[in-house]
């Protein structure tokens, strides 16, 4: 997510009350989640574990609970708890509006789009030319959509991230600010969710088709005709290459890639990330005939036990 404009350190620092390491003036220019920063952007990390991650990312502002040495070029925001203060430069830069109709006076539509009754278009958002949206779409604020797109009844566009921090007193949530951004041509059916990036863009890109009931996580990015059928649940920050076929209700971990022109079949759980132009099956989701080799083995197991009690 980048700012409006440029800001100071220091103006940051004052924005959440914290110390700071560096040059009051240094430039600002955004703030992201690790896996999606560049030069300007703000990055959080609360954990020893990742420190040396964030600090050698390509983010030029760690949000930190601890004053460690600060690599050169790079500045730091000293905070005794980073997520929160994340949080608070969310809803600085990107506070929640309140919409002013069902169809927001602030969202831009294209030529010979059709918008049914019930429809709800949020602030800012952009949909292209000759889209069809359904009666009781959801689109969220900031949501950008392309050309030629058509979206089915009940589905909703930039929910918020599943993404919570576990405190002693309840589960606390980081604040999305990012996006969903659906490029030309393509089709989702009824009762999908698709949730915006925490401070990138959720992505689905030309050409895809999605069913009904999918669920897609936030920051993850489908690629290029891709097809994906019903039931089928995404988590976050996962990539799917161009041309991947989805069969119904495969879950997908996070921060997983899917390969070009990989299939994957029904009710697969893929938990590590899948190579190009192959074919999976299975929990995990593996290669699809060494997995049906697998399950005859297994077949053959009681086989195996009765010749044994036989032989004894």
């Amino acid at each position: 997510m980048k700012f409006p404009q440029a800001h100071t350190l220091q103006q940051i620092a004052t924005i959440i009350s914290s110390e700071f390491v560096g040059n009051p003036d240094f430039q600002v220019l955004g703030m992201n989640e690790i896996h999606v920063v560049s030069p300007g952007d703000i990055v959080f990390v609360d954990h020893p574990k990742y420190y040396d991650k964030a600090l050698q990312s390509e983010a030029t502002v760690i949000l930190i609970n601890k004053n460690v040495e600060c690599p050169e070029g790079k500045a730091l925001l000293i905070s005794d708890d980073p997520f929160r203060d994340f949080n608070k430069l969310t809803n600085y830069f990107k506070p929640f509006e309140k919409a002013n109709a069902l169809v927001s006076t602030t969202a831009k539509i294209g030529k010979n789009t059709v918008i049914q009754p019930g429809a709800f278009i949020g602030n800012n958002v952009v949909i292209g030319d000759d889209c069809l949206i359904h009666s009781n779409v959801s689109v969220y604020d900031n949501t950008i959509i392309g050309d030629h797109v058509t979206i089915h009844a009940g589905t909703v566009l930039g929910g918020d991230a599943f993404y919570y921090k576990n405190r002693p007193e309840g589960f606390d949530k980081l604040i999305s600010g990012g996006r969903v951004v659906i490029e030309n041509n393509v089709d989702l059916g009824a009762l999908c969710s698709i949730d915006k990036g925490v401070t990138g863009d959720t992505t689905i890109k030309e050409g895809t088709k999605i069913d009904n009931q999918v669920h897609i996580g936030h920051d993850t990015i489908i690629g290029k005709k891709c097809l994906i059928a019903s039931q089928v649940g995404i988590a976050g920050c996962v990539v799917v290459e161009d041309e991947v076929t989805i069969w119904g209700q495969v879950g997908i971990t996070s921060d997983v890639t899917i390969g070009t022109k990989a299939i994957i079949s029904a009710q697969s759980g893929v938990s590590k990330s899948l190579e190009s132009n192959k074919s999976y099956f299975g929990t995990p989701a593996d290669d699809f005939r060494k997995k049906y080799k697998e399950i005859a083995a297994i077949r053959q197991i009681p086989d195996l036990i009765e010749k044994l009690k036989k032989n004894e």
